[in-house]
């Protein structure tokens, strides 16, 4: 594990390179646009997210073709929205991605399978679950930009490709740990997303501080009854991959998928606000996938279930988020 590479061109993409660059004297960098990665090469910048980061170009190699950097990298680390991963990777075979070690830093579902990205490279990639692993906060790429200390989770049942990536991301305003619960950390980002919508609807409507207050209280229980019956280890769901995770995105300003929650309370459509949004909100498609997945596994999950109603059966934000303040305590 020599090589590493950061897959996609977002803020958080770009808030990973910025950390890699502070350990690593190169990293390989996709974006899917040639432009963009001209424009990054030619002004030290990314045009379109966190633009404030200036890179030293003698650390970093960006290029639009996936080929070359995946052959390039040992580690490859992924950060393009679940929607369009599948889309992104096409071309890319099996054997391109053999022996390579791959982190998840997406924080989604792949939704044409219903598959958390750890196991969507393992089932349709056969990569080995153990060079597999997931990077989750509770971190927001803005915060990085301005080298606010900020905490990173990394989790892989491989000690020493956890290690590693800790190791590269660690500096001085990036604290790291490392977990053996990629199922948890992994199902938990997903589900803090759709949390974090229901808290923005909330707000959107008027509920204050007090109401979200029990919102997510029980929202990291729900996360806690998924999680248990999905993968059943011993896990403390205090910790902050689980609950810092979940609290940071709920409440902070920088939060898309509250955020886009928020103007879905205050009357937008679905499609009105995520065209005026430049971010994508994961917890949007997330929803759908817990909610059919949980079809199966019958979780007790009412604040999912509410967004869910909401957003893909068009039911009142009004209307159903009073239904669900009589089922939280």
């Amino acid at each position: 594990m020599k090589n590493i590479a950061v897959i996609g061109g977002g803020s958080w993409a770009t808030a990973l390179v910025k950390m890699l660059c502070n350990n690593m004297e190169n990293v390989n960098w996709w974006v899917r646009s040639k432009e963009t990665a001209d424009y990054i090469l030619k002004y030290h910048h990314n045009p379109n997210y966190i633009s404030s980061v200036e890179f030293e170009l003698k650390k970093i190699n960006v290029s639009s073709d996936l080929k070359e950097i995946i052959s390039a990298s040992d580690v490859l680390i992924m950060a393009i929205p679940s929607a369009f991963l599948k889309e992104s990777l096409a071309g890319i075979t099996k054997e391109d991605l053999k022996n390579k070690k791959i982190f998840s830093a997406i924080k989604g579902i792949v939704p044409e399978h219903n598959l958390i990205i750890a196991e969507f490279f393992n089932q349709i990639y056969e990569v080995p679950i153990k060079n597999v692993g997931v990077i989750t906060g509770p971190c927001h790429a803005e915060e990085v930009a301005m080298e606010k200390l900020s905490y990173l989770t990394i989790a892989s049942q491989n000690p020493e490709s956890a290690n590693f990536v800790a190791s590269k991301l660690a500096c001085r305003y990036i604290k790291t740990s490392t977990s053996d619960d990629i199922y948890g950390t992994e199902y938990s980002s997903v589900l803090k997303n759709v949390l974090a919508i229901a808290a923005g609807i909330c707000h959107g409507l008027g509920y204050g501080d007090n109401f979200l207050s029990v919102l997510i209280s029980n929202g990291i229980q729900e996360i806690k009854r998924f999680v248990d019956v999905v993968h059943p280890i011993t896990r403390d769901i205090k910790d902050s991959a689980y609950l810092g995770d979940l609290l940071v995105t709920a409440y902070s300003q920088f939060s898309r998928n509250r955020t886009f929650g928020g103007m879905i309370g205050k009357g937008y459509s679905v499609k009105s606000a995520q065209m005026e949004m430049n971010m994508v909100a994961e917890g949007y498609y997330g929803v759908k996938c817990i909610y059919e997945i949980n079809k199966e596994l019958k979780v007790e999950m009412p604040i999912t279930n509410a967004v869910y109603h909401i957003l893909y059966e068009k039911i009142s934000p009004t209307i159903e988020m009073r239904l669900l303040t009589d089922k939280l305590s």
